[in-house]
């Protein structure tokens, strides 16, 4: 009777787990069901794969530090930011995903609507943030000041996960030439920070690579011999 009991128990608390995880997986809307685990590093060499298991372990959100992916499209940034935010709604902390334009385009609409405070607490809430694509395309001032006040109200309180194409030195000219804006916000994101540069093909050019050599293999093979 005793273990019947226990093994109900058991199942009501998993059961309520379970719901709790959907729930937060829910609030963090990522884009894609990407993983750590199902990480190519073969596409970004540069990437240290005992930092990312350290990262995955979610002991650098206990002392709010952040993560920069930096590197050209498409070898992996999205993908890292994705499986580090849902490890971290499976370790139980409450984490979202968003763009850098569409964080910066919520907010430039809440100052307008008079949501400006409101908007501000949502963002600064979850323990995790995850600013996806700065640099891709320009932030006009006002946005970037947003942008600033965001990284600034989680300064050392709760951690942020960036990805960027862009290097730092040209962060000025992605935040719309506002270097003291650009300045500013990566003294705060560098404070407590790892910072990984991804290098090597993106997934597109591997394709097209591939695709390539498939199609010389394939030449190659049917070519008929000189008579």
């Amino acid at each position: 009777m005793i273990a019947t009991l226990e093994h109900l128990l058991a199942r009501e608390v998993e059961a309520t787990e379970a719901r709790k995880l959907a729930g937060r997986l829910r609030f963090a809307s990522l884009p894609t069901p990407a993983t750590l685990a199902d990480f190519d590093f073969d596409a970004a060499p540069g990437v240290d794969k005992k930092l990312l298991d350290e990262l995955a372990a979610c002991r650098y959100l206990e002392s709010a530090t952040n993560v920069l992916l930096i590197g050209p499209p498409r070898v992996g940034k999205t993908h890292l930011a994705v499986g580090l935010s849902r490890a971290a709604a499976e370790a139980g902390y409450r984490t979202y995903f968003t763009t850098a334009a569409d964080l910066a385009a919520r907010c430039h609409r809440a100052a307008i609507d008079g949501r400006w405070s409101t908007t501000m607490r949502f963002f600064a809430g979850p323990t995790l943030l995850i600013i996806d694509e700065l640099g891709y395309l320009p932030l006009p001032g006002e946005a970037a000041s947003a942008l600033f006040q965001d990284v600034s109200q989680r300064y050392l309180k709760t951690s942020i996960v960036l990805t960027t194409n862009r290097g730092v030195a040209s962060w000025g000219e992605a935040l719309g030439d506002t270097t003291d804006a650009a300045a500013a916000m990566l003294d705060r994101l560098l404070h407590r920070s790892f910072v990984l540069n991804l290098d090597g093909d993106s997934y597109r050019l591997r394709d097209h690579h591939a695709e390539n050599e498939a199609l010389r293999v394939t030449a190659s093979g049917t070519r008929r011999p000189l008579q």
